[in-house]
């Protein structure tokens, strides 16, 4: 099994959300609404028009856990959000597929479109949950709180959190860089 990264550097978040946009406003509001929720990519697919539009909060019973939690929509993903949903109908899904008749984007369609962007912008471990990840990494590294984000992701313990976000990985690395004899 690959291991999948978060996506550490700025500018590569926001070259891979140029390279998005400019081919579809669909992949880049999934990369979007998934690098700012940190919802897992099962339950960002599951999205209806109606779960979003006129709201603070998204209300998603977790795919994993089959708990009930609430994700804030910030202000700045509030107005991507709403320029996106313009024309869409409140049965419409959020991500829609291209083939049938509103049935959400598929896992592996999803999963390619995240790769592919990934190897474009020069980075081999991005997949899907890369975006949980990289919100994960970011929101660590800007509030330094562990036991929010483990509470968020519902770990059962701080190093699980650290492992998933890839911070021990970077601490090791680091250990090694500065470690001569």
């Amino acid at each position: 099994m690959n291991v999948v990264e978060p996506i550490r550097d700025i500018e590569k978040i926001e070259e891979i959300k140029d390279v998005l946009l400019e081919k579809s406003q669909r992949n880049y509001m999934i990369f979007l609404v998934g690098i700012n929720t940190g919802l897992r990519i099962g339950d960002l697919l599951k999205l209806k028009v109606e779960d979003v539009r006129n709201r603070k909060h998204i209300y998603i019973k977790k795919q994993k856990t089959s708990k009930v939690k609430r994700f804030l929509i910030n202000i700045a993903l509030r107005k991507e959000l709403d320029k996106y949903m313009k024309d869409m109908t409140k049965d419409e899904h959020l991500f829609q597929s291209r083939i049938g008749t509103n049935k959400p984007l598929s896992r592996f369609q999803a999963y390619r479109i995240m790769s592919s962007v990934g190897k474009y912008v020069g980075l081999e471990r991005i997949a899907c949950n890369s975006t949980r990840k990289t919100f994960g990494y970011h929101h660590y590294k800007k509030y330094k709180d562990i036991a929010l984000l483990q509470k968020l992701y519902n770990h059962s313990k701080p190093p699980i959190t650290l492992d998933y976000i890839g911070i021990t990985q970077d601490m090791i690395d680091d250990s090694i860089e500065k470690f001569s004899l």
